[in-house]
């Protein structure tokens, strides 16, 4: 299905709004076209009429003119209003329609997606090219009919004064049509290409302004405005071969339609010198040649700005086609009640069919109640497997069973919704410090709240904030400290109350101080809970049921910290190193 027939999806709720529109539309530009017949009526009725006294023509141009005055002043702007108004209504709707879909399905991506997809790429398209796709319902689903029943009008109120120049007023239309066909039909493409160019640098932009500390810290101001030169020089190119392009349609197009009207002057003057045509209808053949040519060159107009409309509905339904990697299974179940229990059965993962296996051969039982800290050197697998727990990726070979049940066969959101995390480097949105924990449970009362922020250690730093809970924390929390923005994490999984809980570097890269308020948090958080650690200070996961060291993808130890210990292998040396180090 092409572009316009999938936007035409979106657009068919609101037909009748749209044939509404173009009623009043045809009402609008209908109008204007009494002018013509206004000028002969005035110049062969009124003022050449000798069978007239000077009082009758006075009289007659009164009456006319009143009737004129009542229709453009009383009736037209109306008519104006709503036909702008309802068109501009029916556009904004279809947008919003499409971007709560489009929204809809950018929560469905995988991990994977966002991996290999830079953020600003993501929000150029729903942005800029769903605006952009507005133009398709302004004009090619209203203006441009509108141009065209101006054009049809116009033509048969011509025919019905003179059959000959109306013919001669339509000599150029197939030399136009052709000229619009061959000029804008390789404008799509090159559209498409610009908009890529200009998503690139929204995508460098948006990095860039997330990333300005690094910038600054480095002193990279004078390297990065080089690259950022470069990504601005790659569309300042794709935009001069459009417009160069766009320039040649242009001109010859209005080429045509400039010298049609020559012609039809020329054949009007002589008709006229040769007594086969009035005066007046003489100027109102020359003022519809006006209004019959001025649509045209909007015609023109549209066509080029439909055609970057059409090249952003290609890339909006682009991104609309991305492939979710994660996907409930058609017989999937709802998860309701949780014990705990989940078991590795012979799992391997790779994040792509050519790439590296990252985990092999994982075989692990964990029962209700258990912490599991997993432990190894950086790149080992360990954050790959707690990632494969709430589905984030799934399994390569093998299954992960929660309770016995595969956890592919259940239901995505109810399975996550069993689940908390507590990251090392945790997302706060920039609102309010109350609005982030209520992340975990957003029916949650203020009560509610606070007690999560107490059992988080995080109440007394709150209350001392300026606002208090109602504190807006910055983008990515860029007001708290990385151990406030810890304990605001820790809280909204306070009020969550999963019965899993998966804890990955949530202490690394903190002072002792904070990490001793959080690890105090995380221990009440994780009792009774089936929980999984992923750690790098092995102090702080001693106390652990079990701890399985995973070196290259493998699972090469596992026990508590005492029997690891006397093992003397892997874990001995790291713990030993660590003590060594502190």
């Amino acid at each position: 299905m092409s572009s316009i027939n999938r936007y035409l999806q979106f657009v068919k709720p609101y037909r009748w709004q749209i044939i509404g529109t173009v009623i009043i539309g045809i009402l609008k530009f209908a109008i204007p076209l009494l002018i013509p017949l206004l000028i002969k009526f005035v110049v062969d009725d009124v003022v050449q009429n000798d069978s007239l006294s000077n009082a009758d023509k006075s009289s007659k141009l009164l009456t006319v003119m009143g009737i004129m005055i009542v229709i453009f002043v009383v009736l037209r702007p109306p008519i104006e209003y709503y036909r702008q108004y309802f068109a501009q209504w029916t556009a904004s709707r279809i947008l919003y329609d499409i971007r709560d879909r489009l929204f809809t399905h950018l929560q469905k991506l995988s991990f994977k997606y966002y991996a290999n997809t830079r953020a600003g790429e993501v929000i150029s398209r729903v942005i800029n090219d769903v605006e952009q796709t507005k133009t398709f319902v302004i004009t090619g689903l209203m203006n441009l009919w509108l141009d065209v029943a101006t054009i049809v009008i116009a033509v048969c109120i011509m025919f019905t004064m003179d059959v000959s120049l109306t013919l001669v007023s339509l000599i150029l239309f197939p030399l136009y049509a052709f000229s619009v066909r061959y000029f804008f039909g390789n404008l799509r493409n090159l559209t498409r290409v610009r908009s890529q160019a200009l998503a690139e640098v929204q995508s460098y932009l948006h990095e860039r302004v997330a990333g300005i500390s690094l910038v600054k810290s480095f002193a990279l101001e004078d390297y990065e405005q080089k690259q950022f030169d470069q990504q601005n020089r790659n569309f300042l190119e794709k935009a001069l071969d459009h417009t160069s392009w766009n320039a040649k349609a242009f001109a010859v197009v209005n080429t045509i339609t400039d010298v049609a009207p020559l012609i039809v002057i020329g054949y009007a003057g002589y008709q006229a010198v040769n007594g086969e045509l009035s005066i007046g209808t003489m100027m109102a053949f020359i003022a519809y040649i006006d209004k019959l040519y001025n649509p045209l060159r909007r015609l023109v107009n549209s066509s080029n700005t439909l055609t970057q409309s059409i090249a952003s509905m290609d890339r909006v339904f682009e991104f609309m086609d991305e492939k979710y990697d994660i996907v409930d299974e058609p017989n999937s179940t709802d998860l309701q009640k949780v014990n705990g229990d989940i078991t590795f059965k012979n799992v391997s993962f790779s994040y792509d069919k050519d790439e590296e296996t990252v985990l092999k051969n994982i075989n692990l039982e964990v029962k209700k109640g258990e912490t599991i800290a997993l432990v190894g050197m950086s790149g080992g697998g360990k954050s790959s497997f707690v990632s494969l727990i709430p589905r984030f990726y799934d399994v390569t070979e093998g299954e992960i069973l929660l309770d016995g049940k595969d956890i592919r066969t259940l239901k995505v959101q109810s399975l996550r919704d069993k689940i908390g995390m507590v990251l090392q480097d945790n997302i706060l949105f920039s609102e309010s410090v109350k609005t982030n924990i209520l992340l975990g449970n957003p029916e949650a009362s203020d009560e509610a709240v606070m007690e999560a922020a107490r059992a988080a250690n995080a109440h007394d730093f709150i209350t001392a904030l300026p606002e208090g809970y109602d504190t807006k924390v910055g983008e990515r929390g860029v007001k708290l400290s990385g151990g406030q923005r810890q304990r605001v994490a820790i809280a909204r999984v306070f009020l969550k109350n999963p019965p899993i809980l998966i804890l990955d570097e949530a202490t690394s890269a903190l002072d002792l101080e904070s990490e001793h308020l959080i690890q105090e948090a995380l221990e009440t958080l994780a009792k009774d809970r089936t929980t999984f650690i992923v750690a790098h200070r092995l102090s702080t996961i001693t106390h652990a049921d079990r701890i399985v060291l995973i070196d290259h993808g493998e699972i090469k130890e596992v026990g508590t910290h005492e029997e690891l210990m006397a093992l003397g292998g892997g874990y001995h040396k790291l713990f030993q190193v660590q003590q060594l180090e502190n």
